[in-house]
């Protein structure tokens, strides 16, 4: 071969060899995998876990220790709280004129009177406007307990075989309602609130009274519907004695022993009242005097103007947002009782709704007071609402009138 051809072969050799040369030659071990990390750039995003559903808070139990106004359950009335304003007094008011007149000529020796006098603190449903008393007691005098839920006029008598009394009272009234629409009302003080869930001697607010308004309740949670429930629970299952004397004991821990409810007005209103505080509702009896007719039964009234008899008690409960909202379930009974009304009457059913949330204002309202002592007494008293007189031979309570001798008349003076 020339020398020229030769060096043309080998260069074309050399150009097919560069491209196989500039491959790495693969070794027979495996190559060490490099502990370098990746560039973040070429890691895929890690995909979010899927959120798992958050447990639903379970609704706090409520007790009187445990009130709804410290922990109300979310997304109920009392929950959702709108500006405060002040409430509109109302346009139409009834002026009343009550006089309570004893005689103890039957009595001998030293005798000391307490009468209960209307609440002392005007409200959107009341006014007190004065009070007159003239007689032979050698001392008289009227005393308001500390925490202002009970006034009382005092008279006594160092001999009272001669002893009389006129006491006389004015008083304005409205008709009281709660509208459900309304809800604009400043809280109540702390210490009333926390005052009205604590249990007295003759109303327990555990125990029996919480497995009660438990089984009541049910599965029902908004504040408003529990005390609904509680109202319509005792109106459906108290029964009213219309030949108690007085308004009853308010005995309501033997009720719940005995599983026998009812009684007078101080024993339903009671009842009511205590299963309210039971479950952490804040609520109170109301104790006062019929005045005049009614105009829903004429059994819900007066007929004439005796109002001796006619010392009846109502009951309210409290709901952050609404403040005291008035009920009267021992009148629903009366009127079954006494107006004959049965469940297939249309009546019953108008009357039941209406007095949940409304107080004809035929009746004044006294005081709240429970488990009283009255200066100079020998005991304390569940409430106030009678005459009580003490004499040498023990105390009378007055729900006899004919033992203390005394009279109550009511007449309208305005509307």
């Amino acid at each position: 071969m020339k020398r020229r051809a030769f060096l043309a072969a080998l260069g074309a050799l050399a150009a097919l060899a560069e491209p196989a040369a500039a491959k790495p030659a693969k070794s027979s071990k495996p190559a060490a995998r490099s502990t370098a990390k990746k560039p973040a750039t070429r890691r895929k995003a890690a995909r979010p876990a899927a959120a798992k559903p958050a447990a639903p808070e379970p609704s706090p139990v409520h007790t009187a220790d445990k009130p709804i106004i410290d922990n109300p359950p979310k997304g109920t009335s009392a929950a959702r709280l709108p500006p405060v304003r002040a409430e509109q007094p109302p346009s139409e008011w009834t002026t009343w004129e009550t006089v309570t007149t004893v005689n103890l000529r039957d009595q001998e020796g030293a005798c000391k009177l307490w009468l209960p006098l209307p609440l002392n603190q005007d409200t959107l449903f009341q006014r007190t406007l004065g009070y007159a008393w003239q007689g032979n007691a050698s001392r008289a005098s009227m005393s308001r307990q500390p925490d202002g839920e009970l006034e009382v006029f005092t008279s006594e008598w160092g001999d009272a075989k001669a002893g009389q009394l006129q006491l006389t009272t004015r008083v304005m009234t409205a008709d009281r309602h709660f509208d459900v629409a309304k809800r604009t009302v400043a809280p109540e003080r702390e210490d009333i609130l926390r005052r009205n869930l604590q249990e007295s001697a003759l109303m327990p607010n555990d125990g029996l009274a919480f497995q009660l308004g438990e089984r009541i309740l049910g599965r029902v949670k908004d504040p408003l519907a529990q005390a609904k429930a509680i109202y319509d629970w005792v109106v459906d299952n108290a029964i009213y004695d219309p030949v108690l004397p007085g308004c009853g004991s308010g005995d309501v821990r033997q009720q719940l022993i005995s599983g026998q409810y009812g009684g007078g007005s101080a024993d339903i209103a009671g009842l009511f009242v205590a299963l309210c505080r039971a479950i952490g509702i804040p609520a109170r009896c109301v104790f006062g005097l019929r005045i005049g007719p009614s105009r829903l039964f004429r059994s819900l009234g007066l007929t004439d103007d005796d109002a001796t008899h006619g010392q009846h008690v109502r009951a309210e409960f409290y709901i952050p947002g609404y403040a005291w909202i008035p009920v009267d379930p021992a009148d629903v009974r009366r009127a079954i009782v006494i107006e004959n009304l049965n469940d297939q009457d249309s009546r019953l059913p108008a009357l039941k709704k209406v007095l949940f949330g409304v107080w004809e204002m035929n009746w004044i309202a006294y005081n709240v007071g429970i488990d009283i002592t009255l200066d100079g007494a020998d005991a304390p008293v569940p409430f106030l609402l009678l005459p009580r007189l003490q004499t040498p031979g023990g105390t009378l309570d007055g729900s006899d009138p004919a033992a203390i001798r005394y009279r109550i008349s009511a007449r309208q003076i305005s509307a």
